[in-house]
């Protein structure tokens, strides 16, 4: 009887980090997810978000499994070419691992996997040097949004501002990017496969010569 691909040795080269044999662990577990679920998507992210994306996967654990980390590790343990893929056209999920991408392996249906990420949006602060998308003007009065305790830092801020019976009082209106929620985290999708099927959610990129079948 053949020996699964899946089983084959891994190598990987050793890094100081975390060390060989924690690529080799997600490497099966990726190659047991493979085994297990019968869909795979690759998707790419923005303004990445660690707390919201634990809790959007979360809400999926009973259903699916996220990998996300070293697309050179993802791509090893699906394998890179047809020659070595330890499912059949797999290869392709692992040519299109490249940027802010990862892996899903779910059971949930096509319909809703698009609907949930096609869907998720989740806003928050930018982060520092990021380009500025609005501006907030404050207005002179009490600034109720601030303890006291941020006075100080407020000032030197710049900001014209005092304490006044213990609230923070703006003194002349003063414009600032400020409390405003600046960035958006998205998901997106980029292909979805299965044994019998592979579909691209985006155009062919000029580098790949990936295509739905």
């Amino acid at each position: 009887m053949p020996k699964s691909k899946r089983d084959r040795p891994v190598t990987l080269s050793k890094t100081r980090k975390k060390g060989r044999g924690h690529k080799e662990a997600i490497v099966n577990a990726i190659r047991d997810a493979a085994e297990t679920y019968s869909w795979a998507y690759v998707f790419s992210f923005e303004n990445m978000r660690n707390l919201k994306f634990k809790e959007f996967r979360e809400r999926l654990k009973s259903s699916s499994r996220f990998f996300l980390g070293s697309n050179k590790v993802m791509q090893v343990a699906l394998g890179r070419s047809a020659a070595d893929e330890i499912r059949p056209n797999i290869y392709k999920v692992s040519k299109l691992l490249h940027g802010n991408t990862g892996l899903c392996f779910t059971n949930m249906p096509k319909e809703d996997v698009e609907r949930l990420f096609n869907e998720y949006e989740e806003y928050d602060f930018a982060r520092t040097g990021s380009t500025a998308t609005e501006k907030v003007e404050l207005k002179e009065g009490p600034l109720e949004q601030f303890t006291h305790e941020m006075e100080p830092f407020l000032r030197k801020q710049g900001m014209p501002v005092r304490l006044n019976k213990g609230v923070v009082e703006l003194l002349s209106d003063f414009v600032r990017l400020l409390g405003t929620q600046m960035a958006t985290f998205r998901l997106h999708l980029i292909c979805r496969w299965s044994p019998e099927e592979f579909e691209l959610y985006i155009e062919r990129p000029e580098d790949s010569d990936v295509e739905s079948a």
